[in-house]
């Protein structure tokens, strides 16, 4: 089995941060915008683009203004993958009613864990908007799902596998594609 590596760690904090800028913009500045990292790699990735955000947009608190939102019981594979850890989900304490969502994922593959986290999100309120911020976006849509923010498309055979490494979880910073 080969494996190349497509992102090294400069190449994905230059992704984080134009994706950073890129909601901003869209937002039109930081009021009522929430980041929620769906578990475990997203997690780590919304952490890091709302500390982006705060560096660059001073009025914007990272600390109270990301969480994360596990999608686990919200999944439609629960049957066929019944060892999935639940894990906590974390919200701002203002809740996410009338404010901009933007979840945050590592990979894009069938949009399976996304449509998990629409309907995880309706548990907790209704956001004024929900956007898709994802480091990976590797084709293959099963479902009428695309992402507002991308660090890299990354057309894949489905014989491929796409690994992201990130320091908070694993040894390295890299995202490398195995097949």
């Amino acid at each position: 089995m080969s494996t190349r590596t497509v992102l090294t760690s400069s190449d994905i904090d230059r992704a984080v941060t134009r994706i950073s800028h890129e909601i901003v913009e869209a937002n039109r500045g930081t009021a009522n915008l929430l980041i929620l990292g769906i578990p475990t790699r997203g997690v780590w990735l919304a952490e890091r683009i709302a500390k982006s955000i705060e560096t660059s947009y001073p009025d914007f608190d990272a600390a109270t203004s990301h969480g994360r939102l596990d999608v686990t019981l919200f999944r439609d594979d629960l049957a066929s993958k019944p060892g999935k850890e639940i894990t906590q989900t974390t919200l701002p304490v203002s809740g996410i009613d009338g404010k901009t969502v933007v979840l945050v994922d590592d990979v894009l593959f069938s949009g399976r864990t996304v449509r998990a986290g629409l309907d995880a999100l309706n548990e907790f309120g209704r956001p004024s908007a929900v956007r898709l911020a994802v480091l990976i976006d590797r084709g293959h849509r099963e479902l009428p799902i695309r992402a507002d923010y991308v660090g890299k498309n990354l057309p894949t055979s489905l014989d491929e596998r796409i690994q992201v490494r990130l320091d908070e979880s694993d040894t390295e910073n890299a995202v490398v594609i195995e097949g």
